[in-house]
């Protein structure tokens, strides 16, 4: 049998003098494709640093891939929020790709032999090869976020985390971005922690959801977590849950509230 990809067993994450996670246990089966969801400052982005070891437990127990964490795992894959690539304009989509071989500052060391082959397997892993040789000025959105997935998947990771890759994105982009990201997870059989403000882009590709709130954190299906006494409690505060079609929204009174944190999210990266 082997090791599931994620073990938390009453761990409390804080950051400075909030604690984000209390005392929360659950697992992460390989394989699993999970959308990570909560209000903002919950701890979404904590708990993925936590888990590339940039965050240390205050209490408990956290494993990943069957080990006790480490900082600089190469088998994670991992998308920071707000990865930006702006400074980078005149770059080619290749270039910027190789960009990530530096084991210094993104965690993936490659024998130089191995660069090109491996860069050319991530971009056509994620449908790039024809954005290799175009500078980064002329990609769209979506098509950078291919390259960004392309510079994950260098490493040949295990476990992808994905920090809130649909920001700034339209509908079509987040849907072509789910859509790649969920073909990539069945074709490598990996796992991956897709975070998201918003749950409806991820309904068709998640197997389940971790959503995070007021120091708790529930996984589950949908059907399982995404109820109004389960959010209640993640929320702090009353919460209604209506469906519409193939649309779920999470409401408190008239205010649709993963719309309402997503409005003022610069201001809590947690």
């Amino acid at each position: 049998m082997t090791n599931p990809a994620i073990e938390l067993d009453g761990v409390t994450l804080e950051l400075g003098p909030r604690r984000l996670l209390d005392t929360a246990s659950f697992t992460v089966n390989n394989g699993e494709f999970i959308g990570v969801l909560g209000p903002n400052g919950a701890g979404k982005t904590t708990l993925m640093r936590a888990l590339l070891g940039l965050v240390p437990n205050v209490r408990g127990t956290l494993r990943v891939l069957g080990r006790p964490v480490t900082h600089g795992n190469a088998l994670i894959g991992y998308m920071p929020q707000g990865r930006s690539i702006s400074t980078a304009h005149r770059l080619s989509g290749r270039n910027f790709v190789t960009c990530a071989v530096d084991g210094h500052r993104w965690g993936v060391t490659l024998a130089r032999s191995r660069i090109r082959r491996a860069m050319d397997h991530a971009l056509a892993i994620v449908d790039a090869s024809d954005l290799a040789n175009r500078p980064l000025t002329e990609l769209s959105g979506g098509e950078r976020q291919r390259l960004l997935l392309a510079q994950c998947l260098l490493g040949q990771p295990q476990l992808l985390l994905l920090d809130e890759p649909l920001i700034s994105l339209d509908p079509n982009h987040q849907a072509s971005v789910v859509e790649l990201v969920r073909r990539v997870q069945r074709q490598l059989g990996i796992t991956v922690l897709f975070s998201a403000h918003e749950l409806n882009p991820l309904l068709n590709a998640i197997d389940r959801v971790l959503y995070l709130g007021n120091g708790y954190a529930a996984l589950g299906t949908v059907d399982e977590v995404i109820t109004p006494s389960i959010l209640s409690r993640l929320y702090g505060s009353p919460i209604d849950v209506m469906q519409l079609g193939k649309r779920i929204f999470v409401m408190s009174g008239s205010i649709e509230v993963e719309k309402h944190d997503h409005a003022h999210e610069a201001d809590h990266q947690l």
